[in-house]
């Protein structure tokens, strides 16, 4: 159970559920469950969910553990580049989510992991996240690390770490790109408004760096290397979107009509390069370029 207490600084008044919903970044739904299970009280008093607050008022609220379902076994094909005792590299496809979140329990890549791999798996990360060390998007394909045992996790972790990680990654971007290569340093945090969207911003953010390599241009597109000096979330679709080429079929930083032509961003992890945890050998991978990135591509031909 976590206890929060908020110091209600608006000179306007508001209801208490709808200001919860808005600091707790949580449905409307889940904060009403909390006022009728009698967990939240204003002034030291239980409160109801229309009470209305007044600034100064103090309102306290204990929000219960989060219970975890139990994340099931699938008998899911596995394009697996590696194995060993240690670690695995899979080829993820486009569509398919890496762990379970709300909503989605089932058909991610830690339920097939978990049939192929069966207890060998890191714990680190907790029971919904076995063996991830790396994560990358559902509509993004192509190369992930996945630890067997929690000495490899924390090695391999290390080094995303420490930047020494290696991660290039191809992508079709709206617009043509008038440097060959450059260089997007610029800090990312989550988006002051649009709570599910990441963004540059000075406003508390993480530090990234993307460096790009232009491959081929076209009339409307351009066809991108992507090597990543950091890994924050959405990394590369931000850091495109920001300097005014996003990643096409972006549904969240683009906003293109050629954008339906793709079901979800045309982004593709092609390289991954680490040293192994055991032999301590620098190893690295590269994935073909799925149909739907090669397809899209002839297309850009004629768009």
């Amino acid at each position: 159970m976590e206890k929060y207490v908020f110091t209600f600084e608006s000179a306007e008044r508001e209801r208490a559920d709808s200001y919860l919903a808005k600091v707790l970044s949580q449905s409307r739904n889940s904060v009403i469950k909390l006022f009728e299970s009698n967990l939240v009280a204003i002034n030291g008093v239980q409160s109801k969910k229309n009470q209305v607050l007044s600034f100064g008022d103090q309102v306290e609220v204990s929000v219960p553990d989060p219970v975890l379902p139990k994340l099931e076994p699938q008998d899911i094909p596995l394009n697996i580049l590696y194995e060993d005792d240690q670690l695995l590299v899979v080829d993820k496809p486009k569509g398919m989510v890496v762990h379970p979140a709300p909503g989605h329990y089932k058909d991610t890549l830690c339920n097939a992991l978990l049939y192929h791999c069966k207890d060998s798996l890191s714990g680190i990360n907790g029971v919904l996240r076995p063996g991830i060390v790396h994560r990358i998007d559902k509509d993004t394909s192509g190369l992930l690390m996945v630890a067997k045992t929690d000495e490899a996790h924390n090695f391999l972790a290390a080094q995303i770490k420490e930047h020494s990680f290696s991660r290039k990654y191809a992508a079709i971007c709206h617009g043509v790109f008038e440097n060959d290569n450059g260089i997007i340093d610029a800090p990312i945090g989550r988006h002051q408004i649009k709570r599910k969207q990441m963004a540059v911003t000075d406003k508390n953010a993480k530090p990234a760096k993307t460096e790009y390599f232009v491959k081929e241009r076209f009339n409307s597109f351009t066809y991108v290397n992507f090597k990543l000096y950091t890994g924050r979330t959405h990394q590369i679709r931000v850091h495109s979107s920001y300097i005014g080429h996003p990643v096409a079929g972006d549904p969240l930083y683009s906003g293109y009509k050629t954008d339906r032509l793709l079901e979800g961003q045309c982004l593709h992890a092609q390289k991954l390069g680490f040293i192994h945890p055991k032999t301590k050998e620098y190893m690295e991978f590269e994935s073909d370029l799925p149909d739907y990135f090669t397809e899209f591509l002839k297309r850009c031909e004629h768009l």
